[in-house]
């Protein structure tokens, strides 16, 4: 058993990382809304993030030596995320202009994931396992249509969410032949590497030509920097070191939480609105991802190597 000392930092780590992946939305939505161009967004903050993880990974020594064989598996990996998973996820964003109802169906990845482990690995998940999947549905489904009809664009940004959702599960599909192989710290510092060269291009040929130094002012700048070297670094590091103590199971209890924060810091900086029928949604939908993920004790104790700890890049 863990002395409290030490269980009180776990804890903590845990809970600030849930929390910047929470906020992370609102940043980017503030980036957004200040008419920064998106592959600029998503490039400038993949390289500040592989940079920052690169010095702690490699100084740390927790980098390890890719086999050429499975450099076609870390191209796919890196193309369903961060590359088409980011695509999705910024551009719903900024199509819905909602940080609540992007966070909440990015929730729902844990949900389809399981679905596909069960189509694709014969995964086995329990009745109390299929309740919290099917309550998602309707949780959604307040929150979308918390006003009646969506209009074309909220229905092309709920598409693009979706897609994002859907290139997490591939991923989480493809990084589980390589959670045996390679630790955390490896997966995701060269998903970082090389989801910067991915958008290199993208950047380059849309962005350029209308970029300039100057729209790296102040109130794009904060927002970015936050957006990489909290969310997508010291977030994950925090996250990393909580699984080895807490376990995948129990960690991603915690990440279930996101959506709630989202909604209730959106709603306090005046982002987004907050209605009765939004609140029920958000929490019919967290309830059912935790019902969803839960596992038996016994079945998740062989959890807590961390080598298969990979939050996704969505935080």
């Amino acid at each position: 058993m863990m002395p409290i000392s030490k269980r009180s930092v776990v804890y903590i780590s845990v809970s600030i990382a849930v929390f910047l992946w929470g906020v992370s939305f609102l940043w980017s939505n503030s980036i957004l809304q200040q008419g920064f161009p998106v592959f600029s967004l998503m490039f400038f903050r993949m390289t500040i993030a592989a940079i920052v993880l690169s010095i702690i990974s490699f100084s740390l020594k927790k980098v390890t030596r890719i086999e050429k064989k499975d450099w076609g598996w870390f191209m796919l990996l890196v193309f369903l995320e961060p590359f088409l998973y980011f695509i999705g996820e910024t551009v719903g964003l900024k199509t819905l202009g909602s940080p609540t109802i992007s966070s909440v169906i990015i929730s729902t990845i844990p949900i389809f994931a399981l679905m596909a482990g069960v189509l694709v690995y014969n995964e086995r998940i329990s009745s109390f396992n299929t309740v919290g999947i099917t309550m998602t549905l309707p949780g959604i489904l307040l929150i979308v249509f918390e006003k009646g009809d969506i209009g074309i664009d909220k229905g092309t940004g709920i598409l693009f969410l979706l897609m994002g959702v859907f290139a997490a599960v591939g991923y989480s599909l493809v990084v589980k032949k390589l959670a045996h192989k390679y630790n955390s710290y490896t997966i995701v510092t060269y998903q970082h590497i090389l989801g910067s060269l991915y958008f290199l291009p993208f950047f380059a040929f849309l962005d350029l030509p209308g970029f300039s130094l100057s729209m790296l002012n102040f109130g794009i700048l904060k927002p970015l920097l936050f957006l990489s070297v909290l969310c997508s670094s010291l977030a994950f590091i925090l996250f990393i070191n909580s699984i080895k103590e807490l376990g995948v199971a129990r960690a991603n209890i915690f990440t279930s939480m996101v959506p709630v924060i989202s909604a209730f810091a959106a709603f306090m900086i005046g982002q987004d609105t907050m209605s009765i029928r939004k609140a029920l949604g958000v929490i019919v939908v967290v309830t059912g991802v935790i019902m969803a993920q839960h596992r038996k004790k016994t079945a998740s104790v062989s959890s807590k190597s961390g080598n298969v700890a990979t939050p996704p890049l969505s935080k």
